[in-house]
């Protein structure tokens, strides 16, 4: 964007005076600019200054430029539409960049921006930013399907074609493909080394050359493996790893046990999906005579094998996670120990890591035990083998005999556990997850349901309570530990949610930042089996934090846990591997100050690492079931569906089918009338009929487009379940009044949260430790399946 001389001028003299504002008249003064004709072009020049973003217009009228206050430092987020936000401080919400005012950056990127307008809370519209420059480019490379020009094209603009990069990219942003590269046959799906990026003057243009070729568009898996490249997911291990991994014996050395307690002759059980390979848990128990249980939580110990600073563990920590997509598995271990010694396979000795503890009929941990150890599993179950011997199939149970009362102990304790969660407040969402089943081409032939059960779900209870009392032993201790954490709510997510519920008859009091666990568990509690009540949990959960890995202990909220840590899947994850290796070392003695120094300077980035390479194989798992759902509809435009609204926006609505696939209906394909967006209540509501259209309400559509290379599903909407009893008026007064109530509650718990405080700033002093210390958070046709696990 060029600006005149008179421009320039005028910038120049705010810039000079950067720490004041300045009404019109000021201006004119200043720089001699009289008379009425001259002020007409002022008034006109600064209000294009303003509009561009090169001065701001304070609220009291008067003009300034942006001070060094104004500018931050963050990552950017692009958005297919042009426009974006960056992300750059936990605390604040994202910045909205409009597409006039982003400038060089592209999706990821490292950007010096300035804030040309902050926060109205009376519109809720969001502070906006706008890019002054790239400090760091995310990519140096991009991935993208490959169009050829012909002879004349290629001779006119000296390009051999363009491509498409995948991603979230404005819709006209091309890579230009210079002939030094690899020359590529139209349509292969290319990874583009870049060599010049968009700029202000140009920003949908760029240049490079292919580094590689990955495979055309249409062979079967490059679908897959493009999306792997375009998040930067190593997909095959350096030729070191493999020579590291093959130098790892298959069978257990005589001198790896000594120290190990021996529970080869213990009853231990793997439970898995039937398809898993990587199996690194294993169970036992035993009920005693004064009603407590004996739970023993046996996890493969991988830091045996993989040892600090070898290859293997490079590698591992570069990858962070195991990544699942659909119908493969890209390992964070070579399967050599990932599917082989590592894997606690039954009739096989193999070392683990132990958390032994005695838990009481309220599901407390009266005692606990944390060592190392040597299984060989007696039995490698599976979870509906599990799940039809608790239900009574008589086969099965004849078959497993010896063990059925064992499974029914452990079910008997799982309830007692999932009881104690529920009790202190832990929230339950339990979303929909689906299961795509596809051929051996990677084509999706059905979309189900993945139905968790007992058998699921007492295996997920056994490993919360072993990853609580392994953080909350560590934490006792004050030793340099690796937390797994989920933070309080932010303030303006937890008061658009409850703004939201309020729709549904939910008033939720208090303070929005001090809302607890248990006040959203009882929440949802009260839409239990009703209509809404998927909404609601989903509401809700879009309201949380994201959990990450953290070197401080400030808890779980969606688990309303004070500890909790990642101890039990060393095979898939990076931080657990770590935490297992911190066992190792403080087990045997406690750490010195060489030690502390060293792994309290290790550990935050190694968390900072993890969590994003946690997200990255999120984004990746995502964009995978985005392009398989795409594939799965496309021969089914034309068809009706029933459906239920999932999301409401200012431009359509998202319905979800029970299958989860989502599409969109966009608003101009609403013709019977103008519709108006509610914010509040995320409703859209016809201004000459009164129709509305809210999450939650159910729905027949018909599938009217899909865009397979966009991940797009359009859908049309054909009819809707009268909205009835919606009195809008109503619910904004509704809205006020639980508002209020909530800035009362919390007037009335200030002063008593205030001498918490000071009671706890006495209790710390002199508490310091060289280790971590205790903090809260004040946020408080062939068909394949893979297995996941989350904790």
């Amino acid at each position: 964007m060029s600006l005149s001389s008179f421009e320039q001028k005028i910038l120049a003299f705010l810039k000079e005076n950067e720490d004041r504002s300045f009404s019109v008249n000021d201006i004119s003064t200043r720089l001699n600019y009289g008379g009425n004709k001259n002020y007409k072009k002022l008034v006109k020049a600064l209000a294009f200054l303003e509009r561009v973003g090169e001065i701001q217009l304070t609220p009291n009228g008067k003009f300034r430029a942006f001070s060094r206050d104004d500018s931050i430092t963050g990552t950017f987020r692009s958005n297919g539409k042009g426009y974006g936000f960056i992300n750059y401080d936990e605390e604040q919400p994202d910045l909205f960049v409009p597409g006039p005012y982003v400038g060089e950056a592209m999706d990821g990127d490292t950007v010096e921006a300035v804030v040309i307008k902050r926060i109205d809370p009376s519109t809720g519209k969001g502070s906006e930013a706008r890019v002054e420059k790239v400090t760091e480019r995310a990519s140096s490379q991009l991935v993208g399907e490959f169009f050829a020009y012909d002879q004349k094209l290629r001779a006119e603009t000296g390009f051999l074609g363009y491509i498409i990069p995948k991603g979230d990219f404005a819709d006209e942003l091309k890579i230009n493909i210079l002939p030094e590269g690899i020359h590529p046959a139209d349509h292969t799906i290319c990874i583009v080394k870049i060599k010049d990026y968009p700029t202000s003057q140009r920003p949908n243009f760029m240049t490079g050359l292919v580094a590689k070729e990955i495979g055309h568009k249409d062979e079967p898996g490059i679908d897959i493996l493009s999306i792997l490249f375009q998040f930067g997911i190593p997909h095959e291990f350096p030729e070191n790893v493999k020579e590291a991994a093959e130098k790892v014996p298959q069978v257990i050395d005589e001198k790896a046990l000594e120290g190990r307690r021996d529970l080869r002759n213990e009853v231990i059980m793997t439970i898995d999906g039937a398809d898993a390979k990587d199996l690194d848990d294993a169970i036992s128990l035993k009920k005693n005579p004064d009603g407590t249980y004996q739970l023993g939580v046996h996890i493969a110990d991988v830091s045996h094998y993989v040892t600090e600073g070898s290859p293997i563990d490079a590698e591992a920590y570069e990858r962070g996670t195991s990544v699942y997509l659909t119908d493969r598995v890209v390992p964070m271990l070579p399967q050599r120990l990932s599917n082989g010694i590592c894997s606690l396979h039954p009739n096989e000795d193999r070392l683990t890591l132990t958390c032994e503890m005695s838990i009481n009929q309220k599901g407390d941990v009266i005692k606990h035990s944390i060592y190392t150890s040597v299984i060989n599993s007696s039995y490698r179950m599976t979870y509906s083998d599990v799940n039809e011997i608790l239900d009574g199939d008589l086969d099965l149970r004849t078959k497993y005999q010896a063990i059925v009362p064992v499974l029914e102990e452990m079910a008997e304790l799982h309830h007692i556990l999932e009881e104690m969660r529920q009790q202190r407040g832990a929230l339950n969402f339990d979303a929909p997850e689906a299961k795509i089943i596809v051929d051996e081409d990677g084509l999706p032939l059905d979309i189900e349901l993945r139905e968790r059960f007992v058998g699921e779900r007492l295996i997920e209870s056994f490993m919360l309570i072993a990853n609580e009392t392994v953080a909350r032993e560590f934490t006792a201790k004050g030793y340099p530990f690796i937390y797994r954490i989920h933070e309080q709510p932010k303030v303006e997510k937890m008061e658009r949610f409850a703004e939201f519920v309020t729709s549904f008859g939910i008033v939720l009091r208090g303070e929005a930042s001090a809302i607890s666990p248990k006040q959203l568990q009882e929440a949802l509690a009260n839409v239990a089996d009703q209509p809404i009540e998927q909404v609601v949990s989903t509401m809700m959960l879009r309201s949380m934090q994201q959990a990450k890995y953290s070197e401080e202990p400030l808890g779980h909220y969606g688990l309303a846990a004070e500890d909790y840590t990642h101890f039990t899947s060393p095979i898939r994850r990076y931080p657990d591997l770590l935490v297992h290796r911190l066992i190792h070392q403080y087990i045997k003695e406690r750490p010195t100050a060489k030690d502390f120094d060293r792994l309290e300077a290790f550990i935050p980035d190694a968390a900072i690492h993890s969590s994003k390479m946690e997200r990255r194989a999120v984004d990746a798992e995502r964009e995978t079931d985005a392009l398989k759902k795409a594939e799965y509809m496309v021969d089914k435009v034309g068809e009706e569906f029933d459906g239920m609204i999932s999301s409401i926006t200012s431009f359509g609505i998202f319905i979800q089918l029970p299958n989860t696939v989502e599409g969109l209906v966009r608003l101009a394909s609403l013709t019977d009338d103008y519709y108006n967006f509610n914010q509040q209540h995320l409703l859209l509501i016809g201004e000459r009929t009164g129709k509305v259209y809210r999450i939650g309400q159910k729905v027949k559509i018909q599938v009217t487009n899909v865009d397979v290379a966009e991940r797009q599903i359009d859908f049309q909407i054909l009819e809707a379940d009268p909205v009835e009893g919606l009195d809008i008026d109503a619910l904004d007064r509704q809205r006020k009044q639980a508002k209020n109530a909530r800035n009362k509650d919390s007037r009335k718990r200030k002063p008593q949260q205030n001498r918490k405080d000071l009671k706890k700033v006495a209790n710390d002093k002199g508490k310091q430790s060289h280790g971590n210390k205790r903090k809260k958070s004040n946020q408080s046709k062939k068909k394949f399946t893979i297995r996941k696990r989350s904790n």
